[in-house]
């Protein structure tokens, strides 16, 4: 039995979406409920607006000193990467919005991003700040488990599955949305040369990523998974979806100095500063990105690199107590919320960023350290009500319990 499609936005029927038909067409839930509020206001005399319009005029386009000022308050550091991400994003959805009405034929290209920077060091972090101030649908793709149409795997085209879901099937909403596409640099082909053998999670997955992320009408299962016969595919455009690229990019430092300085090893190679080999990755240029592994099409198509830097112990520091989402205000919060006055003194916030700087998982080993630290006061956490718990370092080390005393009034 055919699916019913509607002949206003070319979505399938769906439990979510229902399509009716009648006589000469059909119509879906979301359309008909479009059409509804148009005639309302029509009735009550205010002006029609078409479609594009109406969405131009509802989306608050930032500029990127008000865009970098949102990610300032979740975002420690990185200030570069901030700068960065801001001037994109305004000038893509200015391209989206703004380039709508005008008039001139000039053709704007996407601003897609490649963020390259050490594990927990706040990537995904940027991204999904800026995806949830700006009130688009963003989806997070891992590029680890991509391949090749045909192969055990994910296809490429689950991730516009995934930006779909995020905007709950409203295709045009999901059109102008947000693709983080993590763990890029793990799809790096095995050689700078091309292979006569298959590469099916490296330089396919890159292949099959180009039409993608340059923008065209993509087919889509609409509830992932493979594609096969007697399923039908929706169909969605990404010329307007932003692409943000990340990686760490491990090994990259070597190939940047080589291009610098010559050979890195040898018994007259002068020793690099740690702090050097930090800011060398600030040098990277596109050749350093294709003897790496990528293809220069897709280095072509992610027009804006920015680099992040390693967080260092004092950042660590900031970043439990100073973002409006930090780990240590969620604790108070918490804590509160039990009647109990939660504090740190300085030395447990360094024991913990220590800990997480010695694991090497950044930003993100935090919340998994605290966790254990606050296990047991979580267990008993209710009996304390009315009090003041201290986290000191010894707490941290797991050699005292916390200091307890009468919350002061």
């Amino acid at each position: 039995m055919k699916r019913l499609k509607c002949d206003f936005c070319g979505v399938y029927d769906s439990n979510e979406n229902p399509v009716i038909e009648g006589e000469n067409a059909a119509i879906c839930q979301s359309c008909a409920k479009e059409a509804y509020d148009i005639i309302t206001k029509h009735k009550q005399g205010k002006p029609l607006k078409d479609d594009k319009n109406e969405q131009s005029s509802e989306v608050e386009i930032l500029t990127p000193k008000e865009l970098k000022a949102i990610l300032d308050d979740y975002v420690i550091g990185q200030e570069q990467a901030k700068k960065v991400l801001s001037v994109a994003v305004y000038n893509h959805y200015k391209r989206i919005f703004k380039g709508e009405k005008d008039s001139d034929t000039t053709e704007l290209s996407k601003s897609n991003v490649l963020l390259i920077g050490p594990t927990g060091s706040g990537k995904t972090l940027l991204a999904q700040t800026i995806a949830k101030y700006l009130d688009v649908p963003l989806a997070i793709a891992d590029a680890t488990s991509l391949t090749e149409a045909g192969y055990v795997g994910d296809d490429v085209e689950n991730v516009v599955t995934r930006l779909i879901q995020a905007a709950n099937g409203d295709i045009q909403k999901a059109q102008k949305g947000i693709i983080f596409i993590d763990e890029i640099d793990k799809i790096a082909r095995m050689s700078e040369n091309r292979s006569i053998t298959r590469d099916v999670s490296g330089e396919g997955v890159q292949q099959a990523l180009l039409k993608i992320i340059e923008g065209s009408v993509v087919n889509v299962p609409p509830k992932g998974g493979r594609k096969h016969p007697g399923q039908d595919a929706i169909e969605l455009d990404t010329t307007d979806v932003l692409f943000i690229c990340g990686g760490a990019f491990d090994g990259i430092q070597d190939i940047i100095a080589q291009r610098k300085g010559g050979n890195i090893l040898g018994f007259n190679q002068e020793k690099r500063s740690k702090e050097e080999k930090e800011n060398i990755i600030s040098e990277i240029e596109s050749d350093d990105l294709v003897k790496y592994g990528l293809i220069p099409e897709l280095i072509g198509r992610l027009h804006m690199i920015a680099t992040l830097k390693e967080i260092d112990e004092e950042a660590m520091i900031h970043i439990l107590t100073e973002p409006k989402n930090s780990l240590v205000k969620q604790y108070t919060k918490l804590f509160n919320m039990d009647d109990v006055s939660l504090k740190f003194d300085k030395a447990s916030l360094k024991e913990i960023a220590s800990a997480a700087i010695e694991r090497k998982t950044g930003a993100r080993g935090l919340r998994s350290i605290l966790e254990d630290v606050m296990l047991d006061v979580m267990f008993e956490l209710p009996e304390y009500k009315g009090k003041t718990i201290t986290i000191t370092k010894d707490v941290v080390n797991k050699t005292k319990k916390p200091k307890i005393a009468k919350k002061s009034a």
